[in-house]
């Protein structure tokens, strides 16, 4: 059996491995136990990245002794997990088992579109979450404020499972990617999109790549080595051939997007943790037609924190931004400092959370009736004092 170091001086430190996972694994250390990082899920069996006296492995295990009902403790590709490869099927090609997962740093989720309102954990344990954005189209500055968000609070959403992200660290960082820059004309154009995709990702790093030309990727390279990365966007949104580019082979297969609508053909079904050449791996993921809400509060007040602060010297602490006397941040729409469109897309985003959360949260649903009540009565004062009193 393969002696387990317990330190970062691993043969898993590529894939991520160090002494905090070290510490997590110990109380399964001397059972015969082996730790692994998760590269792939398919119907309740993992491809898990193990350490061997070669360096590592790919195993194949199965997932039964953690099965659950709860979309939010499924293994997810990224996990940490304890393998057992001393219960393998013979003739079955399953070399082991999953006996537990560690503890989640971090977790990427949204709310899946089903009427149940679940979450969906997309990827796990990531340093850096690569949000990506095609310049092939339009953009959409709501959509990229709707991922910043949930970007923004994947070190408190990880769900069920313990988070246990190590003293001093913050959770992931989101980094907007705006994908087939040579689509997008000269370079002030493509400068000017920069330029507005930061307007609405404040404190958000901001890059433009073209996996054709090469241009932003060796910066880009920089930025995702020596940690674990994941790509999220829509579907054509360039993904695969972004990661192809990174891993410098045609890993991912890759077609291209749909000439009628330029929308992308879902070429990537599976989350696949690849490594990179300049150290550090990256998972990319299937494109997300929906990306729904999910206890995203935190994120959201990051991702507006502009209008967080405007809302702070609002005349009332519980100020509805509509029309309240005293309303800085009604003042700073007039004045222009404030663009309509983002005040709209706080108060979507806002809304949608807050219905995810009150459909679990008995709390939550009574302050939002509350709230609600309070709004009627202040509407109703607001028109008493335009009309006089009703008689």
């Amino acid at each position: 059996m393969f002696d387990l170091p317990l330190s970062a001086a691993y043969p898993l430190t590529a894939y991520g491995w160090d002494d905090g996972f070290a510490e997590s694994f110990l109380p399964f250390a001397g059972q015969g136990f082996l730790p692994g990082r998760i590269v792939r899920v398919d119907r309740g069996r993992v491809d898990v990245v193990v350490p061997d006296d070669a360096g590592v492995r790919t195993v194949l295990a199965d997932t039964a002794l953690v099965a659950t009902s709860d979309p939010m403790r499924v293994p997810c590709t990224g996990d940490w997990a304890v393998i057992d490869l001393g219960n393998g099927r013979v003739g079955s090609h399953i070399d082991g088992v999953v006996r537990a997962l560690l503890p989640r740093r971090t977790a990427f989720v949204r709310s899946t579109s089903s009427k149940r309102s679940e979450g969906q954990v997309l990827a796990t344990n990531v340093d850096t979450i690569a949000i990506c954005v095609s310049l092939g189209g339009e953009l959409d500055l709501g959509r990229i404020e709707r991922f910043l968000a949930l970007a923004m609070s994947s070190s408190t959403a990880a769900g069920p499972l313990p988070v246990s992200a190590p003293s001093g660290e913050s959770g992931a960082q989101p980094l907007v990617v705006l994908t087939k820059a040579d689509l997008a004309g000269d370079p002030d154009g493509v400068a000017h999109l920069v330029a507005d995709t930061g307007s609405v990702a404040p404190g958000v790093q901001v890059l433009a790549v073209s996996s054709a030309t090469g241009e932003g990727l060796d910066v880009l390279s920089a930025v995702l080595a020596g940690g674990t990365s994941v790509l999220l966007g829509q579907s054509g949104a360039g993904k695969s051939t972004l990661a192809n580019a990174l891993l410098g082979a045609g890993v991912q297969e890759v077609q291209a997007t749909r000439d009628r609508d330029g929308k992308g053909r879902h070429t990537t079904t599976t989350r696949d943790l690849l490594t990179l050449p300049g150290g550090g791996v990256l998972i990319d993921t299937p494109g997300l037609r929906g990306v729904g809400m999910w206890d995203a509060q935190a994120g959201l007040a990051r991702t507006f924190s502009d209008v967080e602060a405007l809302a702070e010297e609002c005349r009332f602490h519980d100020c509805a931004h509509q029309g309240e006397p005293g309303c800085a941040v009604q003042e700073a729409v007039e004045s222009g400092e404030l663009p309509v469109r983002r005040l709209e897309s706080y108060r979507k985003l806002l809304r949608e959370n807050q219905r995810i959360v009150a459909k679990t949260d008995a709390r939550m649903r009574a302050e939002i009736r509350r709230d609600w009540k309070q709004k009627q009565a202040l509407g109703r004062h607001m028109m008493e004092r335009k009309r006089g009193p009703l008689r």
